[in-house]
């Protein structure tokens, strides 16, 4: 099956269009599955569904002309990627309508134990922008992990590492995330 995607994603590339449909239907039941996770993070009353994120995700992703697609794991990064800049469009606009603050979502994805519950949603995306410029490898892997709802395992495939690289990115980047969303820097 990873070769099929892989050949998918060269003929969309090369510019079939069938090939871009094709696969977004293959892998459709794994970006409604992210989708699924991502939005569990969110606040209980949010008006993005699913269905929605998946949908707005594929609008994105299709209008990305010539993408240079690797493999699955590249498709699967920036559908995550995707998923996340659309969230945070979205609690933008909410944030401007509203000026309550920005949209609040939870952190159990992050699976730490000092957990405290929410987060404003652009403090997160602020604070992941920083890491991205510190260390990259560790912003894709929360991005991944995060947003995209990938295991160890996934993550690592995806990323072209080993679990063990990628356990200790994430628990590093964790630690650090907290520490920047608790300090506000």
């Amino acid at each position: 099956m990873a070769e099929d995607i892989t050949s998918l994603l060269r003929n969309w590339r090369d510019g079939d269009d069938s090939a871009r449909d094709r696969l977004v239907a293959v892998l459709y039941p794994e970006l409604r599955a992210l989708a699924d996770r991502q939005l569990r993070g969110e606040r209980a009353n949010h008006t993005l569904q699913p269905t929605a994120l998946v949908n707005e995700a594929y609008l994105r992703l299709s209008g990305l002309e010539r993408m240079d697609w690797q493999d699955r794991g590249h498709f699967v990064r920036m559908a995550a990627r995707v998923m996340r800049e659309i969230l945070v469009d979205h609690a933008r606009r909410r944030q401007a309508a509203k000026r309550d603050g920005g949209q609040r979502v939870t952190l159990t994805g992050l699976d730490v134990a000092a957990d405290t519950g929410t987060v404003d949603a652009l403090a997160l995306d602020d604070a992941l922008a920083r890491l991205e410029k510190i260390d990259p490898d560790k912003a894709r892997v929360v991005e991944m992990r995060y947003f995209g709802g990938l295991t160890i395992e996934e993550t690592a495939q995806a990323m072209g590492s080993s679990p063990a690289t990628v356990k200790r990115q994430w628990q590093s980047a964790r630690a650090w995330l907290f520490d920047a969303l608790d300090s506000g820097t």
